[in-house]
């Protein structure tokens, strides 16, 4: 089944990671998959706009079929092949809410308090135009939401969602490597920290590890020493 498959993808990318996690704990590894590179707008070259009139990355072929959204890939594998490898959405109906919640949760809060709010704020915003009260209501925004995954882990003592692997970890851990790729100090929230260090451990996580960031360290670190 996997050489059927097809994906475009980007280092470092939060959308590209998720179904890279997922494709991996379904058993799919092996698939057929390009590196593009953003700074060179390979993902508006022809071979990815004929799939994606978007111009945007993950862009998924399985056979005949395209399926472009980041999120909308990982339900698809899942719906698909329930059967195959780690089943991240579980049939008991308490366990599916709960795992269904967190993944949406994470969907909409994560990106939009770290990465959306406070990240593009720095990426967007020179330095000397940034606004202190700005930064530190963005910042406390970013705490608060990290505040809650924290207490959630120490409910769980073990994932997001419970006491397995699921979907909602695939749409939260990328989250949070990300943020600790810009400087996140993980030691302020120590469950957060032991999730952080065994999910990592994870061999669908390793294979899919950004590779540019196993060549260099981060240079640009905004939330170090801020949350």
């Amino acid at each position: 089944m996997a050489e059927n498959m097809f994906l475009f993808w980007g280092s470092g990318s939060i959308p590209c990671w998720k179904p890279m996690i997922a494709l991996e704990e379904k058993g799919f590894g092996g698939y057929k998959n390009k590196l593009i590179t953003f700074s060179n707008k390979e993902h508006k070259g022809e071979d990815v706009l004929k799939l994606n009139p978007r111009g945007q990355v993950p862009t998924f072929k399985d056979g005949d079929i395209v399926v472009n959204e980041s999120n909308a890939i990982c339900e698809y594998l899942e719906c698909t092949y329930k059967d195959k490898g780690t089943q991240l959405i579980p049939t008991d109906k308490a366990q599916r809410a709960r795992v269904l919640q967190r993944m949406h949760e994470a969907a909409a809060n994560m990106q939009q308090k770290l990465v959306l709010d406070l990240l593009y704020y720095f990426f967007q915003t020179k330095e000397e135009d940034r606004k202190e009260e700005e930064v530190a209501k963005k910042v406390e925004a970013a705490k608060e939401e990290l505040d809650r995954w924290e207490a959630y882990l120490g409910e769980t003592k073990a994932f997001v969602a419970g006491p397995d692997f699921s979907m909602a970890d695939v749409w939260f851990y990328p989250f949070i490597a990300f943020s600790v790729r810009m400087g996140l100090e993980l030691e302020k929230f120590p469950n957060m920290k032991a999730y952080y260090d065994k999910v990592t451990a994870r061999p669908s996580v390793q294979k899919t590890w950004p590779p540019h960031w196993k060549e260099e360290p981060a240079k640009f670190l905004p939330f170090k020493g801020r949350i």
